[in-house]
């Protein structure tokens, strides 16, 4: 109560800022989980080759909203082109990177007052950081920097001051809570420094008394004890009772062990108490104070963290895109989708895990003229592949990320819609065929010339026929109404008569061979329909 986290400045969006993408969609295309529930295996998880927690925090939110202005596009382009350009620059910002403390979540937790000496560590750790980085960018940079670089240097900032403070401040060994002390370093504060030497002094003297007492009982065993309950106390075995003269009263019996105390270790206990817990009760001052610098700093300190991520992210998106031969794309506003040798880029990863056989790369024209594709061919063959990674190749050029394909120009998408696969939802009363229905409803109501549509088997969850007309006016609509630029998947191989008659719809099927009375599948896409779905 009474705490805030560190919040930014409130900052206008435009509705049409970022490319509008619906629940089933994002479900279906596993963006950030899979079907399952799992990461693992999702596009978020294939692409991440971030270092720190900001990073990877920064490319999951590009992912859940990728932009509609060529032009901001075409600046995080830029960005990663810097690294990929000048892989020595690359290696040594990472270097950096993967030094670099969680900035952001310190901060959050000290403005929230649940920090402890840990999160002060981590915001001078990660502050000392941003010096490095930016001697790094200006040091091996080949001509000027992108925009978005030299803003990040800019907002890097200069912090000396306060990393020089916190430096001199924190121990070198820290503990997680600041109620257990000894976060200060010796030499910041003299006042602390002589509380701890009474503090430790006394204990000294704990032990000198220990050492008399025995020589004086002639108990070598006699040891002086602490505990919650009893304080400081000494204790011998029953059978050297005797020994303990009348200086030592008598505070505890037990089976194994007798514990007396004397007035002079009382005496001591009490100065040790004071000189511990006036020594606390100043670090805790100190660290408020550290706090209060820290946050009073908020702005700044937020500004180099999302800094930091945003390099993060423009840094490991041009390690993916050397690792995987990824190529720029060119994202303008214009209606052309054209994707040349495109892979799935989860599908490609997961072959080459299992070192099963190469990915197929195919290539996709939405383009004006033929921009609603009837794809047909047998289960199996790779239509739902097909129709999905030309939707992931959208959103990785619109997150400013380069993407599989070996040549990529695309028209700003200002919506995906995507509907594949059988589902139901029984808890609000909604069938197989009734979701189906729904979410085709959706894409045809929304859908704009901007959008680009996925449609997987629509018709297939009531009767053949049915489901052949239902498919047939969704294919009318897209082409007549809709005008989108849409990848639409069917056994339904009436539909291909259609392309007679639709001027902007082209045919086309997955290529399968029949050698021998086996089916071999080639996962190519090639231009024609499909004479059977052969029932696999």
């Amino acid at each position: 109560r009474g705490k805030l986290p560190q919040m930014r400045p409130l900052a206008r969006l435009e509705s049409d800022a970022v490319m509008a993408i619906d629940a089933a969609t994002r479900r279906n295309l596993e963006l950030t989980e899979t079907l399952s529930g799992e990461r693992s295996g999702s596009l978020l998880a294939c692409i991440d080759r971030t270092l720190t927690g900001a990073g990877a925090r920064a490319l999951a939110q590009r992912l859940a909203a990728p932009l509609n202005r060529p032009e901001a596009i075409a600046a995080r382009l830029d960005q990663v082109e810097l690294f990929v350009a000048d892989e020595a620059l690359c290696a040594r910002v990472r270097e950096v990177l993967a030094r670099t403390p969680d900035l952001e979540r310190a901060l959050s937790r000290l403005s929230l007052g649940r920090g402890g000496p840990r999160d002060l560590a981590a915001v001078r750790d990660g502050l000392a950081e941003t010096r490095r980085l930016r001697d790094a960018l200006v040091e091996n940079r080949l001509g000027p920097l992108p925009a978005l670089v030299a803003k990040a240097m800019e907002d890097l900032g200069f912090h000396g001051e306060l990393v020089e403070r916190l430096g001199r401040a924190l121990a070198a060994e820290l503990p997680v809570l600041t109620r257990d002390g000894g976060f200060i370093a010796a030499g910041y504060r003299p006042e602390l420094d002589e509380f701890r030497g009474l503090r430790d002094e006394s204990r000294r003297h704990v032990a000198a008394l220990q050492a008399r007492y025995a020589e004086e009982t002639g108990v070598p065993q006699l040891k002086v004890r602490h505990n919650n309950v009893l304080g400081y106390y000494i204790e011998v075995t029953p059978r050297h009772m005797e020994r303990m003269g009348e200086r030592f009263i008598h505070r505890q019996t037990m089976a194994s062990a007798v514990r007396y105390s004397t007035v002079e270790l009382g005496e001591l206990e009490a100065k040790i108490s004071r000189a511990a817990e006036r020594a606390l009760a100043l670090e805790l001052a100190l660290f408020d104070d550290l706090v209060g610098e820290v946050t009073t700093r908020a702005r700044e300190i937020g500004l180099a963290a999302a800094a930091l991520a945003d390099l993060d992210v423009a840094a490991a998106l041009a390690v993916l895109a050397v690792e995987r031969r990824h190529v720029r794309p060119k994202v303008d506003g214009s209606l052309a989708f054209r994707i040349q040798g495109g892979r799935h880029p989860v599908v490609e990863a997961a072959l080459e895990a299992s070192q099963a056989s190469g990915f197929v790369a195919n290539d996709c024209d939405l383009s004006p003229g033929q921009r609603l594709w009837l794809v047909t061919g047998p289960n199996m063959a790779g239509k739902s592949t097909f129709l999905r990674q030309n939707a992931l190749i959208a959103i990785l050029a619109q997150i400013g990320a380069y993407v599989p394909a070996t040549a990529c120009e695309i028209g700003v998408v200002d919506r995906l819609f995507s509907r594949v696969g059988a589902a139901d939802d029984l808890a609000r009363g909604r069938s197989t065929f009734m979701v189906e229905m729904v979410e085709t409803a959706a894409i045809l109501n929304l859908a704009t010339p901007r959008s680009l549509v996925i449609l997987d088997e629509i018709g297939r969850g009531t009767a053949t026929f049915d489901g052949l007309s239902i498919a047939w006016a969704a294919v009318e609509h897209l082409h007549d109404r809709n005008r989108s630029r849409a990848l639409f998947a069917t056994h339904f191989h009436e539909l291909t008569a259609l392309a007679a008659r639709l001027a902007e719809l082209s045919n086309h099927a997955m290529r399968v061979k029949e050698w021998q009375g086996e089916v071999v599948f080639l996962h190519e896409v090639a231009a024609g329909a499909a004479d059977r779905s052969y029932g696999i």
